[in-house]
C-alpha cells in the first residue's frame, strides 16, 4: 500500500491529462491544491461568456472539482452532465456543472472564489481548486511568419489557422495571479506541472503575472510530467527536450524532475493518431539529462483505445520522489 503524503502538493495546468492525474493524486495526498488555467474560449464556457455575460470560463474549474470529488458517483456525475444538443433549447450543449458554478457565483454576489468554496463543500473535494487568475485575458499566439492568432480555441484547432510553428504565446491584456494561487505555489512542498497541452494549458498559467516568480521562489521540488503525444499545429516534431526548453523559457528556472514516457504503442493505434499528424513524443534521454537534474523514464501511458497518461503509472513512477 502506498504511504499517504502529508505535504502540500500543488498541481498547475489544465486539460484532461491534468484532471486525470488529480483523480489519482487525491487518493494519496492530504494537502492537494489544483491551480487551473482560465484561458478556455470554447464550448459551454464560451456560451456563458457570450450569452450570460459571465466574465471567465468555468469548464476547467468544473473538471478539477469533479476530479477531486469524494462524492463522484452522485454529485460528480451531476457536475459532469451535459445537456444534449438542441436547436430549440437554450441549455442544449451546456454542462450542468458550469451552470451550477454560474448560479453559485451569482448567489455569492459575483465572487467566484466563494462559489468554488461552496462547490467544494457540495462535492466533498479532497483538496482545493484555485483559478490561476480572476482577470479577463485572451491567450494569443504568434506564429513563425508573424501571424497573430487570438483565442485558446483558435490556437487549439489547427483547421482554424495556418499550420505553422508557434513562435511565442502571450496574454492580451496581461493578468495577475490570485493571492490564493500565489500563496499555494510559494508554500508548496512539491509542484507538479502537467500533463496538458503545452501552449494552451500549461504555459498560459506561467504567463500570468506572479506565477513564475512564485514558483521560482518556492523551495519545493518542481516536477514536470511531459506529454506523451505531439499535437498537430502546436508541437509538431517536438521531442521531450523541446517541451522542457519551452517550460524553462517561460518559467525562468529549470525543473528538478521530468517524467517522460518510454513505452511503445501498438502499431494500429499509432497509425490512427498519425492520420491526424500526432506522433509519440521522442524521449531523447541523453539531451534531457543535460537540461534537468533528474529524468524518470517509464512506460507511463495507456496502450489501449486512446493514448494518454495512465495516472496510476505516473504516480507510481514519481512516488519515491513525492515521499522523499
Amino acid at each position: 500500500m502506498r504511504r499517504e503524503i502529508n505535504e502540500r502538493v500543488v498541481s498547475i495546468g489544465g486539460g484532461t491529462g491534468s484532471f486525470t492525474m488529480l483523480s489519482e493524486l487525491k487518493k494519496v495526498v492530504t494537502g492537494l491544491w489544483a491551480i487551473v488555467t482560465m484561458m478556455d474560449s470554447g464550448g459551454s464556457s464560451r456560451r456563458l461568456i457570450d450569452e450570460f455575460g459571465h466574465p471567465l470560463p468555468l469548464g476547467d474549474l468544473r473538471q478539477a472539482l469533479v476530479a477531486l470529488s469524494r462524492s463522484r458517483k452522485l454529485w460528480g456525475g451531476i457536475f459532469s452532465y451535459r445537456f444534449p444538443d438542441s436547436q430549440n433549447g437554450s441549455i442544449g450543449g451546456h454542462s450542468l456543472g458550469n451552470l451550477i458554478l454560474h448560479a453559485l457565483q451569482d448567489l455569492n454576489g459575483g465572487d467566484l472564489l466563494g462559489a468554488l468554496d461552496d462547490a467544494e463543500e457540495i462535492l466533498n473535494t479532497a483538496g482545493h481548486v484555485i483559478p490561476v487568475t480572476l482577470d479577463e485575458a485572451m491567450l494569443c499566439a504568434e506564429l513563425s511568419d508573424g501571424t497573430i492568432v487570438r483565442g485558446e480555441t483558435s490556437i487549439d484547432i489547427p483547421g482554424d489557422r495556418p499550420v505553422l510553428p508557434i513562435k511565442r504565446v502571450f496574454l492580451e491584456p496581461g493578468a495577475t495571479a490570485t493571492p490564493r494561487a500565489r500563496k499555494a505555489l510559494e508554500r508548496a512542498d512539491k509542484i507538479l506541472i502537467g500533463p496538458g497541452d503545452l501552449y494552451t494549458s500549461i504555459i498560459p498559467c506561467l504567463l500570468v503575472d506572479d506565477v513564475a516568480e512564485a514558483i521560482r521562489s518556492c523551495d519545493g521540488e518542481l516536477i514536470y510530467i511531459c506529454n506523451v503525444m505531439t499535437k498537430h499545429g502546436e508541437t509538431d516534431g517536438y521531442a521531450a527536450s523541446d517541451y522542457v526548453r519551452e517550460i524553462h523559457r517561460y518559467l525562468g528556472r529549470r525543473v528538478d524532475t521530468v517524467v517522460v514516457n518510454n513505452g511503445e504503442f501498438p502499431t494500429g493505434l499509432i497509425e490512427r493518431y498519425a492520420a491526424e499528424d500526432a506522433f509519440p513524443v521522442r524521449p531523447d534521454l541523453d539531451l534531457l539529462r543535460t537540461l534537468v537534474p533528474r529524468v524518470l523514464a517509464a512506460p507511463v501511458a495507456t496502450t489501449e483505445r486512446l493514448i494518454r497518461h495512465d495516472a496510476e503509472r505516473v504516480i507510481n513512477t514519481i512516488w519515491p520522489d513525492l515521499i522523499a
